[in-house]
């Protein structure tokens, strides 16, 4: 009995590793849609049939026209033909697809786990929020789509940036109850205690930190503000340039305008270097911390240099779609390690 209770707890373990991989994909996916100016080829939101992409030339052609209908065609894409509007067509069904695929992963697992009564104990909940915040995400999605449907010639940044951090949210969510299960599983199994700690101020603060950089990251990329600068470590010939909070009132360049959006978004980055480094101090002049939780601060040092790294090259390439592609990788793995080295202060194993 015991060896079966564990083996169910392995089995929605494995599945919120599954979500986490496929909400990865999905956040890599509607970068790639924003970076090739593709979230506006479809015009309509289909949950069942939108599945089914065009299938003729007929329906090529019809889905073609709603396209020339939008503000985005017409100021920037009028001279497009049917050839390369399926090349942007297809980055837009395939980010939708996949965010259907998901629902299809999150759904049909939990509504065994339930109907078998082997979901553990205290996390029906859990995952039912997690599929309802799912559900949401659709929601928002197509609400971000509709901004750039009747006035704009693209998406709001505002309604971008909450759409991805929905996303991460969700992402963070399954991964939290992942590393849960994982505990409860092995404590179960060696008769182990968990202890909460209370010295993972840094720890947090550098997690919320990380998540605050990712919120300034969709800002760039609904402004462009990538293409603002395109040096370093200077921003042209200046660390702090001129223009910076020119709008009225003030904080709305933080927001809107491409030169305070950049700056801040670098001096996030070097902010956060130096939380690591303190938490860097904390972790390793104290000998009673365990090799798990040194282990886990150093895995979040190699990817904040190497998600640093990234991030020069996405400017100084001019932001091609691979290096901000990989970019964007470097977050989401950048956001988990953090949320494992969390974890790891939070929880630990006596």
């Amino acid at each position: 009995m015991q060896s079966t209770h564990q083996n169910d707890i392995l089995a929605q373990q494995i599945w919120l590793w599954v979500i986490c991989i496929f909400i990865g994909a999905m956040v890599v996916v509607g970068g790639a849609t924003r970076l090739t100016n593709s979230g506006l080829s479809i015009t309509e939101w289909k949950p069942i049939m939108g599945a089914i992409p065009p299938l003729s030339l007929g329906d090529w052609q019809v889905a073609f026209e709603k396209y020339k209908l939008i503000p985005e065609y017409l100021a920037e894409h009028s001279d497009m033909t049917l050839s390369g509007f399926k090349s942007i067509f297809w980055w837009e069904w395939g980010h939708r697809f996949l965010g259907r695929f998901v629902g299809i992963v999150f759904f049909v697992p939990f509504l065994y786990f339930w109907v078998t009564k082997k979901i553990t104990k205290g996390y029906f909940s859990k995952y039912l929020i997690l599929g309802l915040l799912g559900g949401g995400q659709g929601v928002l999605g197509w609400y971000m789509v509709m901004s750039g449907l009747v006035e704009r010639t693209d998406v709001s940044q505002y309604r971008l940036a909450a759409h991805l951090c929905l996303a991460i949210f969700l992402l963070a969510m399954a991964f939290w109850y992942a590393l849960e299960l994982g505990s409860l599983r092995k404590w179960n199994a060696q008769d182990n205690f968990i202890a909460k700690r209370r010295r993972g101020f840094f720890a947090w603060f550098l997690l919320s930190m990380i998540a605050l950089q990712i919120l300034l990251g969709a800002f760039v990329a609904g402004t462009d503000a990538g293409m603002a600068y395109n040096t370093w470590p200077l921003m042209g010939d200046l660390f702090i340039p001129d223009g910076l909070y020119t709008l009225m009132p003030a904080w709305l360049s933080a927001f809107e305008d491409a030169t305070t959006i950049q700056f801040n978004h670098r001096m996030l980055a070097y902010f956060i270097i130096i939380i690591v480094a303190i938490q860097a101090m904390l972790i390793f002049r104290n000998k009673d911390n365990n090799k798990r939780l040194r282990r886990s601060l150093i895995y979040v040092k190699i990817m904040l240099l190497v998600q640093i790294g990234l991030g020069i090259m996405t400017l100084l390439s001019f932001v091609q779609l691979h290096t901000a592609l990989s970019h964007q990788i470097g977050a989401v793995i950048l956001l988990v390690a953090a949320i494992n080295h969390v974890y790891k202060i939070a929880y630990e194993y006596k």
